[in-house]
């Protein structure tokens, strides 16, 4: 009866190793093609604003104004970003914790 109880305990572990394994190697994988999709997104956002604001700056006559309205509307963005920055954070934990529980 201890023998049984004693490859049961083993079996059990060995199953959790194997749980962990795929759930951190599926977390890793996420994590990689998140990185790789982000810079690639970063250089895409980059490169299309500059053009976008050198375009604006064409119509208007000078650049510089173009891009100061990019600028401008960046400044927009991070300011309501960080006012709603507690409920991002809020639903990013959320999302990380459903991610690792299932």
């Amino acid at each position: 009866m201890v023998d049984i109880v004693k490859e049961f305990a083993s079996k059990k572990i060995d199953l959790l190793k194997m749980e962990m394994t795929e759930k951190s190697s599926l977390t890793v994988g996420t994590l990689t093609y998140l990185v790789l999709a982000s810079v690639a997104a970063l250089f895409f956002i980059i490169l299309f604003n500059i053009g976008l604001g050198l375009l604006i700056g064409f119509w208007l006559g000078n650049y510089a104004y173009g891009i100061l309205i990019m600028a401008g509307f960046y400044l927009l963005i991070l300011i309501i970003t960080f006012a709603v920055r507690n409920t991002i954070r809020n639903k990013v934990a959320d999302k990380i914790i459903k991610f690792i529980n299932s």
